[in-house]
């Protein structure tokens, strides 16, 4: 095969499947702020920066923080405003903890399926 094949990528989206979907739908509308795009009773796709995020469900809920065996990915958002985003994400009642490692700043979130999130201040690229 040749190197001068490529795919045109109209877009690229996650898909998150959870076992407790009204729960989840609640979390990313109403506590980190998505904008649906389109839903149906079992699916919803979130408009997600210059991609989507789609819930599902058929998942497998953990009470706390999925291990990488359970999970191996994490939702990452960068944001212009960390500082100001943490604090709104703090009014709506969600727990943040804040990380500085020495490639950045993050503030970790875990959704009501377990599954981790992190804001990340600036951009990866």
């Amino acid at each position: 095969m040749k190197g001068d094949f490529y795919m045109k990528i109209n877009e690229s989206g996650i898909i998150l499947f959870v076992e407790n979907y009204e729960a989840a739908l609640e979390f990313y509308t109403t506590k980190l702020g998505l904008t649906v795009r389109r839903q149906t009773t079992s699916l919803t796709i979130f408009n997600f920066g210059n991609s989507y995020l789609m819930i599902e469900d058929r998942g497998v809920a953990s009470p706390v923080e999925k291990t990488r065996a359970q999970n191996p990915i994490i939702i990452r958002i960068d944001v212009q405003d960390f500082d100001q985003t943490v604090e709104e994400l703090l009014k709506r009642e969600v727990p943040v903890k804040v990380r500085r490692p020495e490639w950045g700043t993050i503030g970790i979130i875990i959704d009501p399926e377990g599954n981790r999130i992190e804001i990340k201040e600036g951009s990866t690229g």
